[in-house]
């Protein structure tokens, strides 16, 4: 019997990482630990949520004497920790918020785990859940690999790399037995519609316009999210202590062509005239900071591992369009914040 933390367990990846581990794993415990921002929704786990190995407390990563209480209450082997701030514009209009969850909410598990698993660390396992974007920027060639120099470019991408530090300190320093993943860019169903795929997505639908920054040229590498969290129980499992793997999906889009790739698939789906939801494309813009390209080369994932994704990028927006389609009513509480009643109703008084 192993008992497992999920932080952040409410959100996207987190949502996915947890129904995998519940459904996968029947004889582990899997504690799901969200704080419930915006982004994290206990709907996205309804097929779920009574199943007798899946627990769920609504709790703060920041909260140094809780994260003590959970750790001593189910005596943790293995702590999956994919809570953070992820969205880049919002880093860059309240940076502080990132580095209070990111970095110092980082800090606080490492520490909880530490002093719970000082004496005997045999068996555990402490895998930290990160971004390419550490990375920096790169130009029209090259990849991004596990020795890649850091060279964060937003807050965001600094919280993320300043975490990534503290976890390798604590393997180096205390002998904390950790493992990293820094994945590329991840679409699916229960993501929540501030990024650009589920985001135009719902424009399309409601014939809004699809906002682009600049003129739509740059480059991300783009990971359907249930082919991610099988990476991350693949490198939970299997991967070496100390190591980071690079997660990769092998499938670099421009914005405007993965933009136009959805309008055009979802002229089909929703019946609509070749062409008519391209008119909705609107260039705004710049962020600012924009980081031009990002490539990941997850060889090392593949030759020790053996995974690669399951899912080209047209088959894999296929079912994702499918999925938001389907679940209209989840889209329309989410972007409603209707969702959060879910939580009042479900777990009020618990």
């Amino acid at each position: 019997m192993k008992n497992i933390l999920i932080t952040g367990g409410a959100g996207f990846i987190g949502s996915h990482l947890t129904r995998l581990f519940v459904t996968k794993y029947p004889d582990y415990n899997i504690v799901n630990l969200d704080k419930l921002t915006y982004a994290g929704n206990l709907e996205n786990l309804r097929d779920i949520e009574s199943a007798p190995n899946y627990r769920f407390v609504k709790g703060d990563i920041v909260d140094m004497e809780q994260m003590r209480a959970v750790f001593k209450q189910y005596n943790f082997d293995g702590v999956l920790h994919c809570a953070a701030e992820s969205h880049v514009d919002r880093s860059i209009t309240d940076p502080l918020s990132f580095v209070k969850t990111n970095v110092l909410g980082t800090m606080t598990l490492l520490q909880a785990a530490k002093e719970h698993w000082t004496g005997n660390m045999e068996g555990k396992i402490f895998y930290h859940i990160s971004t390419d974007e550490v990375y920096g920027s790169l130009g029209t060639e090259g990849f991004f690999t596990e020795t890649t120099a850091y060279d964060p470019r937003s807050p965001y991408s600094a919280s993320k790399a300043s975490s990534d530090h503290f976890v390798r300190a604590y393997y180096h320093t205390y002998k904390l037995p950790v493992k990293i993943s820094n994945c590329s860019n991840n679409y699916g169903p229960y993501h929540f519609p501030e990024k650009l795929i589920p985001l135009c997505i719902h424009n399309i639908i409601h014939n809004k316009p699809l906002p682009i920054y600049g003129k739509g040229e740059n480059v991300r590498d783009w990971l359907y999210v249930e082919d991610h969290v099988r990476a991350i129980d693949t490198i939970f499992h299997n991967g070496k202590v100390g190591e980071t793997y690079n997660i990769g999906g092998h499938n670099e889009w421009t914005n405007i062509a993965l933009v136009k790739e959805l309008c055009r698939q979802m002229d089909e789906k929703l019946g609509r005239a070749p062409g008519t939801n391209e008119k909705l494309i609107t260039y705004v813009q710049d962020r600012a900071g924009h980081d031009m390209r990002y490539a990941i080369d997850a060889t090392k994932l593949k030759n020790e591992l053996g995974w690669l994704p399951s899912l080209q990028f047209e088959e894999g927006i296929s079912k994702t369009i499918d999925w938001y389609l389907a679940n209209t009513e989840w889209l329309n509480h989410v972007t409603s914040g209707d969702y959060k009643k879910y939580y009042e109703e479900m777990y009020a008084g618990r």
